[in-house]
């Protein structure tokens, strides 16, 4: 019988401990003894990530990339080790390599580098072996082997690339819910599990703020066309496919609503309404490495305009920094920001062919009293910012009035 790749992922909160270490190498082990070659790919354990960068913190309000990436990639060397140990007690041969190890080559890009290539050699030697192959996710090394990480949720993207890589036949990632839901199950009790999505629609979502997984690693899972089947650690129900658009799949108007707590608004005031303006202002931003995501100018009727856009929170203090120089270079006014924004998404790529959606959302937050900042959309989403204390609020009524608790 012929033997099939397959790769596995485990978050944080699968391995947040000794007893869930022992379940996920039982699981593994299962897995391999169905006639499969496996490769599994870990995270730090529980919180280690977010206590790490703390602890950065509180020695330096703003710690070099460089070192961030040394201390933030202990974590995943600990769980992909400690996992290996618990393998070997489960009586299959096991053995973990960091990302570097396995040959995952990135770019200079500190915290969030991008892979350019990956070996596999010694990945392959080790499944000729008969051995289940453990690797630090989140993780890789430049050309000048400095240690880079891959950007949160970036063990998504590790196992993803190694799926592509290895040619497997599909990327399980586990994690602490049963699969992708409607919305979030933690703000709308009557979500509900989607059985399939395509990779599309789950793009839009992962990069509009649905956390189950890292927006990079499923651009990757559709160029390449790797299934991708999410599901829990700690249930064996199947959970959701994650594939490419079939022609037997309906196309649902509104198939999920997500809600973004992670980015801020950043406002470059009297900014001289010039040709070129807006040219000069985001490539200096750009050069900081922050990535503008929606951007608002006001209509000028005095020569001077509001020029609004959003970064991530992570993003802010250097966002803010490169704003108010290049604000002080075109002689604009003064640099406000706001971290109490929220932004609320509908996503589904039966927009093309439905219309009214827009309409709808937005008669939804008026009869609500939520006041929307700046709005966005793409040919399968439309995105509103309105203030954070609205956010909850906004996500139950808009999952009500699209019908998404009763979608199977």
């Amino acid at each position: 019988m012929k033997k099939y790749i397959v790769v596995q992922k485990y978050g944080g909160s699968s391995v947040a401990n000794i007893e869930r270490i022992r379940a996920v190498a039982r699981r593994v082990v299962a897995t391999k003894n169905n006639n499969n070659h496996l490769v599994v790919v870990v995270s730090a354990l529980g919180d280690t990530t977010d206590e790490l960068e703390a602890m950065a913190l509180k020695l330096s309000k703003a710690p070099s990339d460089r070192e961030m990436d040394m201390l933030m990639s202990t974590g995943e060397q600990i769980s992909c080790a400690l996992l290996a140990i618990a393998v070997k007690q489960c009586g299959h041969d096991a053995i973990s390599f960091t990302g570097p190890q396995v040959g995952i080559r990135t770019d200079h890009s500190h915290t969030n580098a991008r892979i350019e290539t990956i070996s596999g050699r010694r990945i392959r030697k080790a499944l000729a072996e008969n051995k289940i192959v453990i690797v630090a996710g989140y993780q890789g090394v430049t050309a000048e082997n400095e240690i880079t990480t891959l950007g949160r949720g970036g063990s998504d993207l590790t196992a993803v690339a190694l799926a592509k890589a290895l040619r497997a036949k599909v990327c399980e990632i586990y994690t602490d819910v049963k699969g992708i839901y409607t919305t979030d199950p933690r703000i709308e009790p009557k979500a509900k599990k989607i059985k399939l999505i395509t990779f599309e629609e789950m793009l839009e979502m992962a990069s509009l703020g649905a956390q189950v997984m890292q927006a990079r690693s499923i651009e990757v899972a559709k160029r390449y066309n790797i299934p991708i089947h999410v599901r829990s650690s700690f249930s064996k129900e199947e959970g959701t496919m994650i594939v490419k658009k079939n022609e037997k799949m309906e196309e649902i108007a509104v198939r999920g609503v997500t809600c973004n707590k992670a980015e801020a608004k950043i406002t470059i005031c009297a900014v001289p309404d010039q040709t070129g303006i807006a040219a000069k202002i985001f490539t200096d931003i750009s050069r900081m490495d922050v990535n503008v995501d929606m951007i608002v100018q006001n209509v000028s009727h005095t020569k001077l305009t509001d020029i609004s856009f959003t970064v991530s929170k992570s993003d802010l203090p250097k966002a803010i920094q490169a704003a108010k120089a290049v604000a002080q270079k075109i002689r604009a006014g003064e640099v406000l920001f706001d971290k109490g924004i929220a932004r609320i998404s509908v996503v589904g790529s039966g927009m093309r062919s439905h219309h009214g959606i827009a309409a709808k959302m937005f008669q939804v937050l008026a009869e609500n009293k939520i006041n929307i900042d700046m709005i966005s959309t793409s040919e399968i989403s439309i995105s509103c910012i309105i203030s954070q204390r609205h956010a909850e609020k906004a996500v139950r009524a808009l999952h009500q009035k699209f019908g998404l608790e009763a979608l199977v």
